[in-house]
């Protein structure tokens, strides 16, 4: 795991506390400080530079959130990750891991509203903090008679100093309309359609995924995320892009300029001279501005007459056209034979001894494999190789510390997925190359059984996500088992693996707008046994209209159409438990695997593969 947090760097933190100048004098300070796993555009992945929360508390997950005290250390982060936080977090060092989601753990909120002194000040970044969570945050601290205070200087920062990474600043691409379906300036007109339909003559786009999706270029400032940082600002006539013009390349621009769009470019952190001017001015106009968007945003608008509501880049993002659908399609079925070739690989290696296969050499291989496919550009997110109890670390990632070998005796958990130029990849295979228990057994048909009824459901127009997600717990909770993570997520076009605004979880996403064709998610039911095992099995799934016998005052009715086309290892599964209709979705599915992906593996390099995949796919029957 990550190099553990010295106690030295909470101790110049809470030096740096007792100096902030609060109020027209300088009192006692802070009594606390909010430290988030987020940027300045709230992103859920992290280049190296903004990685303040891990640098504080040795924690790498994606989200978690700590509050640090003139004495005390916590860190809020859920389910995914109480495994990883409790190896990652040095008990020797003050941290105390609060387990959000469980019921006896207050929110973040809840506890200080109720463990500081009174009349506390707490601090926190607010270009970190998005404008909904630092109102809740506000209100709450309100309430307690204490105060939120919004630093002037990140704290984490002037503690972190010349250790701290440089910003990323790489070439932005451009990405053809091959792949995007849609010119920039098509999706820029829509925004201003939907602007006149709110009254809006400001659209503030912060979210990196979205400036990327909206004006039809890439990056790769964060790891696995092909996004760049910028900000930009639509108005009825103009558009400015707040970036390093440097960065873009001339094919980049010289597309731009092909598809309507000709911005006017401002230097990157003049967004917020450039928002305030606005709202000296323009004190008429109605802005519109995203509630993910920080507050420091928000306050940069001041007075400005404010339509606070989720991007309609957001929205045209999440909802696939046809050139992109058919290249997520296609996407997944090249990463299908990639997964292929590596699970036969990987059983060959195992089964007959013939070499050492290791859960970071076994990463590799599959990465190789990847490469070898048409648009490959990189991995979507490190992939999770993970050997027994490793597997029960929900978002696991090998290192050469934590580094097994893949045997016969444990589960093996792969998930992965990768960016191509057409579309973004997410899977997840547990198998066993050996013989595992009843119980085991039992537990994956369980996970299996949430996964079909998910992927099998029919249901209304714009039915929000969260109401699924019991579908695929079903099956678990009715023995007593669970899990501890969303079932399902959103998923770009070569963009990011996680896409909001739609998700599939017993959380609610107050945003998402209701499921509606051409949108793509995961579903990935799982189970996990802390130091024993985990299972998960995820396929990606695209919104399609259903055929129903019957109408309801002509409401159309959805279902889900699963684009990951690689076996579940039947002989993992308990067929007693599977009802018909179970066994003929697994016999479908499997067959419509061998159909597509055979004609793909005909070559003599192939055979190890195509004879894995036909075995893989035999239909099962009670």
């Amino acid at each position: 795991m990550a190099r553990r947090t010295g106690a030295i760097k909470l101790a110049k933190l809470r030096e740096l506390m007792k100096n902030i100048q609060v109020g027209a004098i300088k009192e006692e300070g802070i009594q606390a400080i909010v430290v988030n796993s987020e940027d300045a555009h709230q992103s859920e992945y992290l280049r190296e530079h903004d990685q303040r929360l891990k640098f504080i508390s040795g924690f790498t997950g994606s989200l978690g959130t700590a509050v640090i005290t003139t004495d005390k250390a916590l860190l809020w982060t859920d389910g995914r990750y109480f495994t990883q936080a409790t190896e990652e977090l040095d008990p020797s060092e003050e941290w105390t891991l609060m387990k959000e989601g469980l019921l006896e753990t207050p929110t973040m909120q809840a506890w200080l509203a109720s463990n500081l002194p009174p009349k506390s000040v707490v601090g926190a970044d607010p270009n970190l903090l998005s404008y909904t969570k630092w109102v809740t945050l506000h209100t709450a601290l309100v309430a307690a008679g204490h105060t939120l205070l919004p630093l002037e200087e990140n704290l984490i920062d002037k503690v972190w100093g010349n250790e701290q990474p440089l910003p990323a600043a790489n070439n932005i691409l451009p990405q053809s309309l091959h792949f995007s379906g849609k010119s920039a300036g098509e999706k820029i007109n829509l925004c201003r359609d939907t602007m006149k339909l709110n009254s809006a003559k400001i659209l503030i786009i912060t979210a990196l995924d979205e400036v990327a999706y909206l004006l039809n270029l890439r990056g790769s400032d964060i790891p696995y995320n092909p996004v760049f940082f910028a900000f930009v600002v639509i108005t009825m006539e103009e558009i400015h892009m707040f970036v390093d013009v440097t960065r873009l390349t001339d094919p980049a621009q010289q597309q731009l300029k092909n598809e309507g769009v000709n911005p006017t470019f401002h230097p990157y952190n003049d967004i917020h001279g450039f928002l305030k001017q606005k709202a000296a001015y323009c004190t008429n106009d109605l802005v519109w501005i995203s509630n993910g968007s920080s507050y420091a945003i928000h306050s940069d608008c001041g007075d400005m007459n404010k339509h606070i509501a989720i991007s309609p880049v957001s929205i045209a993002k999440a909802i696939k056209n046809p050139i992109e659908i058919e290249g997520m399609k296609a996407a997944h079925i090249r990463d299908a034979v990639a997964l292929i070739k590596y699970f036969a690989w990987l059983e060959d290696k195992i089964k007959n001894k013939k070499e050492h296969v290791t859960e970071i050499s076994g990463a590799s291989q599959l990465e190789k494999f990847r490469t070898e496919q048409k648009h490959y550009v990189g991995l979507s997110f490190i992939t999770i190789s993970s050997v027994g109890p490793h597997g029960a670390i929900i978002h696991y990632a090998p290192s050469p510390e934590t580094d097994v070998p893949i045997t016969d005796k444990e589960f093996y958990l792969c998930d992965s997925g990768a960016q191509y130029k057409d579309g973004t990849t997410d899977v997840t295979r547990t198998i066993h190359f050996g013989v595992p228990t009843d119980y085991q057994r039992e537990c994956f048909t369980r996970v299996f059984k949430g996964q079909c009824r998910l992927s099998s459901t029919i249901f209304p127009l714009k039915t929000k996500g969260n109401y699924l997600d019991t579908l695929a717990r079903e099956s678990l909770w009715s023995v007593g088992l669970n899990y501890l993570h969303g079932t399902g997520h959103g998923i770009g076009s070569y963009l990011n693996v996680h896409e909001q605004p739609i998700g599939i979880s017993w959380k609610p996403y107050p945003d998402d707008p209701g499921l509606q064709p051409g949108m793509f998610l995961s579903n990935e039911p799982g189970y996990y046994e802390d130091k024993e095992f985990g299972i998960r099995l995820e396929n990606i799934e695209l919104v399609v209209t259903a055929k129903t016998p019957y109408k309801f005052k002509n409401i159309k009715f959805l279902t889900f159409e699963t684009v990951t086309l690689v076996p579940i290892q039947t002989n993992l599964l308990d067929v007693s438990l599977l009802t018909n209709e179970e066994i003929n979705y697994l016999n479908n599915y499997h067959a419509k695997c061998l159909k597509t992906l055979s004609p793909l593996l005909q070559d003599p390099e192939n055979v190890q593969a195509l004879q894995w995949l036909e075995r893989e796919t035999q239909p099962i029957s009670k």
